[in-house]
């Protein structure tokens, strides 16, 4: 109804303003702006709702503001240019509508009438209180019995016997399993469910409805609610760190724990936290290149489920002859939203209903025969007596191509265990949610029954059960979750960590580098990441009078405050105010201490501007003092006009890039000298080493040859007709992700830079 009421305001507000409001720029401005987030918020909800089922939720908030490498984009690509194009359209259309009559003249009364229902359009908006009440949500007082019903279990399991593998399955809700409503879809793992002990009545809880979140909800027994205040849940590198989970208790009891996924471990944090609670062994897209028989089988999120089960079945096997005590955690891709994968060794790769193929069904039955073909190997091994299997959904299905099939159904999340110490056939109808599944598996390993909010199934009572309405709870316990990540709202002292690349404050640790905006009782980290600005350009959007915190490399901003360290790749440390006064302190020990050191201070507007514009000149456009080109900073010496064809800083130096340019140019603004040496040192990507690399300056050309290791060369170069212009041609650019970031596109590397030094020779 809602919706309803707010689109006819809107398009009163239209109708008013265009056909009698008249002409003036101010009102104009200001009425399609307020239109213009009506329809944005709109069009976001509609993409959320693409997504996740249930519009603009913690989950989007979270994976937006966390870290995205990795993510399955390809098929979401074409949506995406859809929403852009009916963004630029409706705007468009907007804007050629309300200024039909802008020849008439100014009624200030039907203009405010006008504004006013365009307010009231986004007020009334679905989209509007949905993300009203995720903000309201961050900052409630909380339920003062959270105390009470949140249990932190013992550290340790007293006699550990039994090794662990644990199977999420991403989206492979209970649902699936009903073979009335879906016949033959999970024949194979159906089987093993059925001879298992399963859990038929696991509910999903808000923040717990997306992979990580779901994670977090099976470990650690709470649901994923996290900060969002400048992404401090990307920015900070310890995950609910006060928090006991399964793999921390694992950890203590001399368990090796292991996780293995066909997609990039940084998607969403995963990678931090795992290494936050107990997971010393991660392997993701990345890790599994250099292991797995064919390295270029993949879907958009990394590789198939046959290809990491068979990787799953090597470690198990390899953990269990090694005689240590371990827990081997894996999670399937190929189910993932909107319709799935199919890889190429299932034997069933299609799945009809209603007559037609469907793909996220197909995904379904394909995916079930690699996780069952797992268990079996095991269960037929010498080792599955000192094994418990478990295997559940991360989550349940999101808006996905079978989503219609099953809302038609009760629907419930997977959970099922297969004990090889004492094989049990039974299904438990208790209610329950997915925080109880890690407190059911530690209870079956001889620890507590309870861990955070979960407790076990099998010898406890869970809060699904106590409380009428789960759900409600859950949402009034969320400010008291989000205090768990014991995020500091100041800073005093801090602590750098020159090797690990980290910064320590009031209790927690975040990555480098790092921009903090300081208020007096907020502390707003800003990470630098592969899809936010570099940290520069954020701190040029601060205000005049913000304080702030930068720690980045020297040279990043020497160009401003301290011209001394333009060729310094150190840690600095730089604060203050951009229209007041700046310091900037050189991290120079291992372990180096600093203090905040805020005071206001006479703001110059001037001062302010001339720091923002600096801050905003491009890498390749700043200059630094020196007489050779230094590689691993950015920008050039101060001689040097332009340049092309290199990519980015890296520690040791830079590479060519063939997607830039297929050749170097560097060119000066002076001619260079009449004679000169030319002082190189370089090495070279794979098979442009030991071949023929031709360096020019003018019509003198010079023969360079590197190999793999950096060296240097001196080339003699006579310039008779003073060329500014110094050209490197790389023989044989190759396409490859070597030292990229992640997410990046593939760089075509040729020869790596470290330095060029041109030397005046005389006669």
């Amino acid at each position: 109804m809602s919706e309803l009421v707010s689109i006819a305001l809107f398009l009163a507000s239209v109708v008013i303003y265009a056909w009698k409001a008249g002409r003036n720029t101010w009102w104009f401005a200001s009425i399609l702006t307020v239109l213009g987030l009506f329809v944005v918020l709109n069009l976001t909800l509609y993409a959320s709702n693409y997504f996740t089922g249930d519009g603009i939720n913690d989950a989007v908030l979270y994976t937006l503001t966390n870290s995205l490498t990795g993510a399955g984009i390809g098929k979401y690509i074409l949506p995406g240019v859809g929403l852009v194009l009916a963004l630029i359209l409706v705007f468009g259309g907007l804007g050629w509508v309300l200024r039909r009559r802008r020849h008439h003249p100014h009624h200030l009364g039907y203009s405010v009438l006008a504004l006013g229902l365009a307010l009231a359009s986004v007020d009334a908006s679905p989209a509007f209180r949905q993300i009203s009440e995720l903000v309201k949500s961050q900052s409630r007082d909380g339920d003062p019995d959270f105390a009470a019903w949140y249990k932190e279990p013992s550290k340790s399991i007293p006699n550990p016997k039994l090794n662990l593998v644990y199977i999420y399955g991403e989206s492979l809700e209970r649902t699936y399993f009903d073979n009335n409503a879906f016949p033959n879809l999970t024949p194979e793992l159906g089987k093993l469910k059925d001879e298992s002990i399963d859990f038929s009545h696991t509910m999903q809880l808000p923040g717990t409805d997306y992979t990580i979140a779901g994670m977090v909800a099976s470990q650690c027994g709470i649901p994923l609610f996290a900060p969002f205040e400048g992404n401090a849940s990307a920015s900070v590198s310890s995950f609910f760190p006060q928090n006991i989970c399964l793999g921390d208790i694992l950890k203590n009891s001399g368990y090796q724990n292991y996780f293995m996924q066909g997609a990039n471990l940084r998607f969403a944090g995963k990678d931090v936290f795992l290494q936050s609670h107990g997971f010393d062994h991660l392997y993701g897209a990345e890790e599994l290149k250099a292991t797995v028989p064919d390295p270029s089988y993949r879907n958009d999120w990394g590789f198939y489920d046959d290809t990491v089960l068979d990787e799953v079945w090597k470690k198990y096997e390899e953990l269990s002859k090694s005689g240590q005590r371990f827990s081997l955690f894996t999670l399937t891709v190929d189910t993932h939203h909107p319709d799935g994968f199919i890889s190429r060794t299932c034997d069933r790769k299609k799945y009809d209903i209603d007559g037609k193929a469907n793909q996220s069904f197909s995904a379904v039955t394909c995916s079930q025969e690699h996780v069952a073909a797992l268990i079996e190997k095991i269960k037929a091994s010498p080792y599955f007596k000192n094994t418990v299997i478990v295997v559940s959904s991360d989550h349940l299905a999101m808006k996905n191509t079978a989503w219609d099939y099953l809302n038609k159904q009760d629907r419930s999340n997977l959970f099922f265990v297969i004990r090889g110490d004492q094989p049990q056939q039974e299904v438990m109808g208790v209610k329950r949610s997915t925080l109880d599944n890690g407190a059911t598996v530690l209870d079956i390993l001889g620890g507590d029954n309870f861990i955070g909010l979960g407790r076990s199934s099998l010898s406890g009572q869970s809060l699904a059960e106590v409380f009428l309405n789960m759900k409600e709870k859950v949402l009034a316990w969320k400010p008291d979750i989000i205090r768990l990540w014991n995020f500091p709202k100041a800073i005093k002292d801090f602590t750098i960590d020159e090797k690990k690349g980290m910064m320590a404050f009031s209790g927690s640790h975040f990555r480098l580098p790092l921009l903090l905006r300081v208020s007096d009782n907020r502390v707003e980290p800003l990470p630098e990441s592969e899809y936010s600005a570099p940290l520069r350009y954020q701190l040029a959007d601060f205000a005049p009078r913000d304080n702030f915190m930068w720690i980045d490399r020297c040279y990043k901003m020497a160009q401003l405050w301290a011209p001394e360290l333009a060729l310094s790749t150190d840690w600095c440390v730089s604060q203050g105010q951009l229209g007041g006064q700046q310091t900037v302190q050189h991290v120079d020990k291992a372990q180096w201490k600093g203090k905040a050191a805020f005071k206001d201070t006479l703001i110059d507007m001037e001062r302010y501007k001339g720091n923002v514009d600096t801050l905003k000149i491009v890498d390749n456009d700043i200059r630094y003092k020196a007489d050779s080109f230094i590689f691993n900073v950015a920008g050039a010496p101060e001689e040097v006009k332009q340049f092309s064809g290199i990519s980015r800083p890296e520690t040791w130096g830079r590479w060519s890039n063939a997607q830039l340019a297929n050749e170097v140019k560097i060119e000066y603004k002076d001619p260079l000298p009449q004679k000169f040496d030319l002082v190189i040192t370089a090495k070279a990507f794979g098979p442009n080493a030991n071949k023929p690399i031709p360096v020019r300056v003018g019509n003198s050309e010079q023969t360079l040859t590197l190999g793999t290791e950096v060296t240097t060369t001196t080339l003699h170069f006579d310039n008779p007709t003073s060329s500014n212009l110094l050209t490197i041609v790389p023989p044989d650019p190759q396409t490859t992700n070597e030292g990229n970031i992640l997410g990046h596109s593939p760089r075509q590397l040729g020869i790596g830079m470290v330095e060029i030094k041109v030397v005046k020779s005389e006669g």
